[in-house]
Parts: C-alpha cells; sequence; structure tokens
C-alpha cells in the first residue's frame, strides 16, 4: 500500500495510523485493547535507504529547476513588458518630434551655453539645422 519512501517522509503518522488500526481490529478479537502505534527505529536495507535518498534528492532537483524556469519565464514577461513600454514611449516621442520643435530646442540649447561663464565653445545652428561647434580658444569675445 505503501512505498518505502513513505516512512521518511509525513507518510510516516498515516502509515502508524493504519497499521495501528489493523494491529487494534486483529487484537480486539483477542480481547486485548491497542489505544496506540508508535513507529520508531525503522531498519531499512542499505540499498533501500540509499535509492530511498537518491530519488528524493532527484526531487529537490527537480522542484529546484521548475522553480528556476519559473522564474525565467517571469523575468521574460517582465522584459517583454519593459520593451514594450519602450517602443510605446520611442513612438510617442517620434509622433510628436517635428523640425520647428527641435529648432527650438536647438535654440534653447545654444542660449543656455552661451550664457554660462564657463563656455569654453559656442554653438551654433548649422545650415542643415544640426549644431555647429566652435572652439573660441583664450580670446572669447565679451558680450
Amino acid at each position: 500500500r505503501h512505498e518505502a519512501k513513505d516512512l521518511y517522509t509525513s507518510s510516516r503518522e498515516l502509515i502508524a495510523n493504519e497499521i495501528a488500526e489493523d494491529l487494534a481490529e486483529d487484537m480486539r478479537q483477542r480481547g486485548i485493547m491497542v489505544e496506540k502505534i508508535l513507529l520508531r527505529q525503522i531498519q531499512l536495507p542499505k540499498s533501500v535507504v540509499e535509492a530511498i535518498n537518491s530519488k528524493l534528492a532527484a526531487d529537490q532537483d527537480a522542484q529546484r529547476m521548475q522553480f528556476v524556469l519559473e522564474k525565467e519565464k517571469q523575468e521574460a514577461e517582465r522584459k517583454r513588458i519593459e520593451a514594450q513600454g519602450i517602443q510605446d514611449f520611442q513612438k510617442i516621442v517620434s509622433q510628436g518630434l517635428s523640425d520647428q520643435l527641435l529648432r527650438w530646442r536647438g535654440i534653447e540649447a545654444t542660449r543656455v551655453l552661451a550664457e554660462s561663464p564657463n563656455t569654453k565653445i559656442i554653438v551654433v545652428g548649422g545650415r542643415d539645422g544640426l549644431p555647429l561647434i566652435l572652439n573660441t580658444g583664450p580670446g572669447k569675445p565679451e558680450k
């Protein structure tokens, strides 16, 4: 009814209860009342003990791998959600960008740089709308 490994697991008490019921029934017919049975120091052959321990270790490894697999699936789902958020952000930003907005941002950045007392270069908008960077050197003109 039970496997040998059950003697090493939480099923041990269940086995003891079943033995107690069977024994109590047999002894009752002889006028003896059995109240409780305890399983102590069960001696199994060494090969059986090793097989049980090996199976329990394999079960633990299988559970560990299942946990790792589930964790990796959750991480993959998190990355998918993050990638979708980045894609949505890029779509929104690309739809909102226009040449006028980029030019205005460039002018603002140039103004901030030009007003800084630490400015060693001046950034000026070029013909194609990209910044042109000039090194002004030590003889920077005064405002």
